[in-house]
């Protein structure tokens, strides 16, 4: 039995193949650079691309569990499509898809809508799968560091609030989830799985937990999309910049909150309450604080 983890390098993907290493599965980690992975030797390092259909048929060979992760890229339906069908040729009947919360709310944004479109063909297909619905990760703020030396937190989340996730908790979820699904004797329903933390966060909450784990006033930096759409294309896309934009409106417009009952399925998988926010914020300024 052999799982198969494509993201592998990224931030959720790293997590995940230690985590199932801990559990003593069989990994495969798809990376377009293997020689640059760095991951244990009880890791099989694959190379392969998913633009690359001879890589991809040749990395799925073999395979009895997927873990289904692209990046928020132009053309990710189109990989992820690829992906998919190639794993229903090679009969692969366990597969967990990383989508994104309110995937099927917020049509107007690019990525959203995207992995929507992965959701659907995943249900048209009646392929067997996991789909895990993150909210916004907590980690994300990690690169606000500059921003809240100055004294400002700079996202502009909104007033009506985000149940922001630790990504610990996703990878810990998706590694149960790709555990049940290869252990099973027979292949599972669909499912979905909403992530989310325990708290609302707003602009202004985020604010000040900053400014009490900092112990230095922190104030929100308002709702200005465009200043931030701005900000974003000098140092990436234009287009990634502008979906991250109407992402970011949707949040101030509808909010980003747990629906009812997905904290009691997340704390049944996790075996525990999923992290606080404000627990993030205080372990990051601590190591922040000692690595001055």
């Amino acid at each position: 039995m052999s799982i198969l983890v494509t993201g592998s390098t990224g931030t959720i993907g790293r997590h995940v193949v230690s985590g199932l290493v801990a559990r003593h599965a069989t990994v495969h980690a798809l990376t377009r650079k293997p020689d640059q992975a760095g991951f244990p030797e009880n890791v099989r390092v694959v190379a392969g691309d998913m633009l690359d259909v001879a890589s991809m048929r040749a990395a799925l060979q073999g395979i009895d569990t997927l873990f289904l992760l692209n990046a928020v890229v132009a053309d990710e339906v189109t990989q992820a499509l690829i992906t998919l069908n190639l794993a229903r040729e090679a009969n692969i009947q366990r597969i967990v898809y990383f989508s994104v919360q309110h995937s099927d709310r917020f049509t107007d944004v690019p990525h959203f809508t995207g992995k929507y479109t992965v959701e659907r063909a995943i249900e048209q297909l009646n392929l067997p799968a996991t789909v895990l619905r993150p909210s916004y990760f907590m980690q994300n703020d990690t690169r606000l560091k500059d921003a809240l030396q100055h004294g400002i937190y700079p996202m502009p989340l909104g007033e009506l609030g985000v149940s922001m996730i630790d990504v610990r908790d996703i990878a810990e979820v998706a590694v149960s989830s790709l555990l049940r699904r290869e252990q099973a004797s027979t292949p599972l329903p669909r499912e979905v799985i909403e992530l989310v933390g325990p708290d609302a966060i707003t602009g202004n909450d985020a604010a000040a937990i900053w400014s009490a784990a900092l112990g230095k006033p922190i104030s929100y930096g308002g709702d200005d999309l465009l200043a931030f759409e701005a900000n974003m294309a000098s140092h990436a896309p234009a287009w990634s910049a502008y979906d991250i934009r109407l992402m970011l409106a949707r949040f101030q417009s509808d909010g980003m909150r747990a629906s009812p009952g997905s904290l009691d399925t997340m704390t049944g998988v996790l075996g525990h309450a999923p992290r606080s926010y404000r627990d993030f914020v205080v372990e990051m300024a601590a190591a922040w604080n000692a690595a001055r």
